[in-house]
């Protein structure tokens, strides 16, 4: 089957393809599409001058691997492989299966002669020896489940029907979450079905099997109730004392600790809240959001959509996956949705909101943290209306048609 291809991502390491001293890194929650990127670099490699002899291909997790669990394993494994010549494009999936995967795959990097690309589904993976002794010697491209663009862009890709009204599309994504897996199957109920295996995969694999936790009680406790105020401004201390109000004897540094092992698992993602005007970090208050909604929707059986934090929660991953940083701004009491940054150190502003077609109140609240705003960067309130506003510069755009115009700034 011809794959999608997620250009977003392969830009990005287009640059390294043919590099031999810089390892190719790509992390991402589990099911979000890295073996499907793997296999479009190496198309990509192969529609170039490189022969089949030349690649090596290796998915940890697929039966005839799946024993391979130590680093002398791994290196026998790519060892058996002759060496062909010129470049040889080596392509491991899920590296984090194997034990002390590091040294085998930095002395294959200062042999010379191999591009390496690995892919990860923790943050494990680049928690420990890779990072202490590849310093500047590998890039990472974090990748995402599916954004709206790319869920438009991938049923029309595969001949499923998209609804020329995007705001029922926008409430089928929300819905089924942006799993690339689940294009391919057409009732909700198979779709939800699949979700929720992967949700319990994740869970299996990249926490039970790793973090070691002991309670496992408590932390069912705050994985439920952070999952279900994701969006939500809080700290450690507020979260903390908000659980034992619920009867759970619980310490800040384990409350700590679980919200770790779920971020290392790229289930949540913090996004800092910053003061704009001291230009300082909030130390200790963080909104949190999901890698996908179905892990919302897994944990809840209500449909009922809060578009508040589930707006937010897109944008914030159609931000990252461009690669801009994303923070949550304050202007005095008012708090802008997020502050993009991107690596030429430009800045756009984003508040963002289901309707201000409500009344006078709703727009004047949306609008004002913008207003408040004193540079010359772009501004944007992004919500689902089409009839659409103009007021001191700021840009009041539909929130379906932005994300599809794939850019920003």
């Amino acid at each position: 089957m011809e794959l999608f291809r997620r250009e977003n991502y392969l830009k990005k390491i287009r640059g390294f393809y043919h590099a031999t001293d810089i390892i190719k890194v790509i992390t991402g929650v589990r099911r979000c599409g890295k073996s499907c990127l793997m296999q479009m670099i190496a198309e990509e490699v192969r529609e170039g001058s490189v022969k089949e002899d030349q690649i090596i291909f290796l998915n940890l997790d697929k039966r005839g691997y799946r024993k391979i669990k130590t680093a002398d394993q791994l290196d026998e494994l790519i060892a058996s492989f002759p060496k062909s010549t010129g470049v040889t494009y080596l392509f491991i999936d899920e590296i984090q299966n194997v034990k002390d995967f590091e040294e085998v795959i930095n002395a294959y990097r200062e042999e010379g002669g191999y591009s390496i690309f690995l892919t990860g589904s923790n943050s494990y993976l680049l928690s420990g020896e890779l990072a202490t002794k590849l310093t500047g010697r590998y890039v990472e491209t974090e990748m995402f489940p599916l954004t709206f663009d790319e869920y438009l862009e991938m049923k029309a890709f595969y001949g499923k029907p998209v609804d020329t009204n995007l705001s029922i599309e926008l409430n089928r994504f929300i819905t089924e979450g942006g799993f690339p897996r689940t294009i391919f199957l057409d009732d909700l109920a198979d779709k939800r079905s699949y979700t929720e295996s992967v949700v319990n995969e994740i869970f299996e694999k990249d926490i039970r099997k790793r973090a070691k936790i002991k309670d496992k009680e408590a932390f069912e406790a705050v994985r439920r109730f952070i999952i279900n105020n994701f969006g939500a401004t809080m700290s450690i201390s507020s979260l903390q004392e908000a659980l034992v109000k619920t009867g759970l004897n619980i310490t800040r540094a384990t409350v700590n600790k679980y919200i770790s092992v779920l971020v290392n698992a790229k289930i949540l993602y913090e996004c800092d809240r910053f003061d704009m005007k001291s230009k300082r970090a909030l130390k200790g208050e963080k909104k949190y959001y999901l890698s996908d909604l179905s892990f919302y929707f897994c944990d809840n059986t209500d449909n009922r959509i809060n578009y508040g934090p589930v707006l937010e929660n897109i944008c914030f991953f159609y931000a990252k996956s461009r690669g801009y940083s994303v923070s949550v701004g304050r202007i005095g009491t008012l708090e802008c949705d997020f502050i993009l940054r991107s690596r030429e150190a430009d800045y756009a502003y984003l508040q963002v909101a289901y309707t201000i077609a409500q009344s006078k109140e709703t727009e004047d609240r949306e609008y004002r943290p913008l207003e408040k705003i004193r540079d010359n960067y772009p501004k944007y309130l992004l919500t689902t209306d089409y009839l659409l506003q103009k007021r001191n510069g700021i840009r009041h755009v539909n929130l379906m048609d932005f994300m599809k115009s794939g850019s920003v700034f």
